[in-house]
C-alpha cells in the first residue's frame, strides 16, 4: 500500500519539533537547575519535559508560542518534584566551621546539598551581551542556587524568570496563569526574602578574567598533582571556604586547609585529575588510585570559586571557595553529568584539561 502523501510531511514536522525542543534544552536545564539544586536532576526534570511535550504536541497551538508553553511543563514537573521536599543547602549555611581535627562524621543524604552542574549542559554563554553573560554566571554560584532554596516553589520561578532570564512580567503571569499584579508582588516577597538571608559566603565577590582563572587553575592542579600544600595554600585567600558534602564538615582558612590535607585528607595524595567547568567557573574531577584493581576511581568533584585581584599588584586573583563533592557518598549520575569516565587506568594523564 502505498504511503499517505500526508506522511512525509507529518514525518518532516515531527522532526522540526524535535529539533526545537532540542534546541531549548540547555536553557531548559540552567531553568530546572536553579530551581532544584540539582545538576543531574535538573536534566531528569528536562528529560520528563520533553517526553510530556511529545504526548501532548498537539496541544500547541502556535510554534511560536513553543517556549513559554515548554518553560509551563517545565515548572510543572520542577513542582511535583519539590512538593513536600527540604530544601537543599550547603554545609557553610547548616553548621559552623570545623577544624582540621575535627571528627568527619557521618555523611548527611544526598538531597541535603545543593550539587553542581556541568557547563556544557546548561545555557551559560552569551558572546554578545558580557554583561548579561556575567550575571548568567553569578547565578550560578552554589551560593546564589542555595538562597534560591529558601523561596517558595512559585516565587523561585518568578525571580528566575524575572531576574535571571529577564522574562516580562506579563510572560510570567501567563505561564502561571496568574495577573501581572500577582507576578510583581511575588518577585518583590522573593527579593526581601534573599535580601534578609544572612547565608555564610553570600556575597560574590568579582570574578577574576577567563585567563585569570584558567591560569589560577593551571597553578592548582599541578599543586595538587604534586601534592605540594604549600603551593595550594598559597593560592588562597585568608577567608577561603573548604567543604565536602555529603560531610557536613567544613572549614575556614588556608591553615586548617592545609592541616587537613596533610592530615584526614592526605588520601587524595597520587589523583588523577580532569579540568571541567561548573556552574560557570573553573572545576575538575579527582580519580584515587585502587590498590585493589589498579584502576583510578573516582573521588571527588571539585568547584574552585574564585575572586578577582585586589586593588594592588601584590594581591593576585585567588581562590575563596573549594567545594569538593565526594563521589563515592553520591550518586554515579553526578560524573555521568558531567560526561567523566568511570575509571582511569594508569596510562592517563595526571592532568587532564578538556
Amino acid at each position: 500500500m502505498a504511503a499517505s502523501p500526508s506522511a512525509p510531511r507529518a514525518r518532516a514536522a515531527g522532526a522540526t519539533f524535535e529539533q526545537d525542543l532540542e534546541r531549548l534544552r540547555p536553557a531548559l536545564t540552567g531553568y530546572c537547575y536553579r530551581m532544584l539544586g540539582s545538576g543531574f536532576e535538573a536534566e531528569d526534570a528536562v528529560q520528563e519535559t520533553m517526553l510530556r511535550a511529545w504526548r501532548r504536541s498537539e496541544t500547541l497551538v502556535e510554534r511560536a508560542a513553543l517556549k513559554s508553553w515548554l518553560f509551563r511543563i517545565a515548572t510543572n514537573v520542577c513542582f511535583d518534584l519539590l512538593d513536600g521536599r527540604k530544601r537543599r543547602a550547603r554545609p557553610v549555611d547548616l553548621a559552623e566551621p570545623g577544624t582540621a581535627d575535627s571528627l568527619l562524621g557521618a555523611g548527611l543524604p544526598e538531597a541535603t546539598w545543593v550539587l553542581p552542574v556541568a557547563d556544557g549542559r546548561i545555557e551559560t554563554e552569551r558572546p554578545d551581551d558580557p554583561a548579561g553573560r556575567a550575571a548568567q554566571r553569578e547565578t550560578l554560584r552554589l551560593a546564589f542556587v542555595a538562597a534560591l532554596q529558601h523561596l517558595p516553589a512559585r516565587q523561585r520561578v518568578v525571580l528566575v524568570l524575572r531576574e535571571v532570564l529577564r522574562w516580562s512580567a506579563k510572560e510570567v503571569a501567563e505561564l502561571l496563569e496568574t495577573s501581572v499584579a500577582s507576578v510583581n508582588s511575588a518577585l518583590q516577597r522573593a527579593r526581601a526574602t534573599l535580601d534578609e538571608l544572612a547565608l555564610e559566603d553570600g556575597d560574590a565577590p568579582a570574578r577574576p578574567s577567563d585567563e585569570e582563572e584558567r591560569r589560577l587553575l593551571e597553578q592548582y592542579l599541578e599543586a595538587f598533582a604534586e601534592y605540594d600544600i604549600d603551593r595550594i595554600v598559597a593560592l588562597l585567600r585568608y577567608d577561603v571556604a573548604f567543604d565536602m558534602p555529603p560531610l557536613p564538615l567544613w572549614l575556614r582558612g588556608p591553615e586548617e586547609v592545609g592541616r587537613f590535607m596533610l592530615g584526614q585528607g592526605a588520601a587524595c595524595r597520587g589523583s588523577k585529575l580532569i579540568a571541567v567547568r561548573a556552574n560557570g567557573g573553573p572545576a575538575y574531577a579527582g580519580y584515587k588510585p585502587d590498590p585493589e584493581s589498579g584502576a583510578w576511581l573516582p573521588w571527588s568533584l571539585t568547584l574552585l570559586e574564585t575572586a578577582a585581584a585586589g586593588a594592588t599588584a601584590d594581591q593576585p586573583a585567588t581562590i575563596v571557595g573549594v567545594r569538593n563533592f565526594l563521589q563515592p557518598f553520591l550518586s554515579p549520575a553526578l560524573f555521568r553529568s558531567f560526561g567523566l569516565p568511570e575509571q582511569l587506568d594508569a596510562e592517563a594523564p595526571v592532568i587532564e584539561y578538556r
